[in-house]
């Protein structure tokens, strides 16, 4: 259950994030505003492990160089975000970003990549992803 209850959340803030960043971005640029929430999202993350004090950089070492740059993959989230929101709007962006991901994940299941144990799709996973890439297509025309 605290997994579906963080998903949820993580869901909520992602698109407020958009939205804001979005909104920071027509005074300031798009690039400006991905650099300004890193930071602020970089600040945020280490008052929290500085007063949790679950920190463990013991095994940083033993973390694979390529896993090390998962968080530059956010400043291009971020910048698409922002730019995709310009375009068409909150809905579709968030909709079309929900498919990417998913079409995403059944690359990385399928492929094993990042050390993942490969996955293969079921026939109700192929057919609820195609009535979700439907759904955006008809939210879209």
């Amino acid at each position: 259950m605290k997994g579906v209850i963080f998903a949820v959340l993580g869901g909520a803030f992602i698109t407020l994030q958009g939205v804001a960043n979005s909104r920071i971005s027509q005074d300031i640029g798009t690039w400006q505003t991905a650099t300004i929430t890193q930071f602020a999202g970089f600040l945020l993350a280490l008052v929290i492990l500085l007063v949790s004090g679950k920190g463990n950089f013991a095994g940083f070492s033993k973390v694979r160089p390529l896993y090390l740059i998962g968080g530059t993959f956010g400043a291009i989230v971020v910048f698409g975000n922002v730019t995709a929101i310009h375009f068409i709007g909150v809905t579709l962006t968030v909709s079309a970003m929900l498919i990417s991901q998913l079409g995403m994940t059944v690359m990385i299941d399928k492929n094993g990549w990042f050390d993942v144990k490969k996955q293969r799709m079921k026939m109700s996973q192929l057919i609820g992803i195609t009535m979700m890439v439907v759904g955006v297509l008809i939210l879209g025309s």
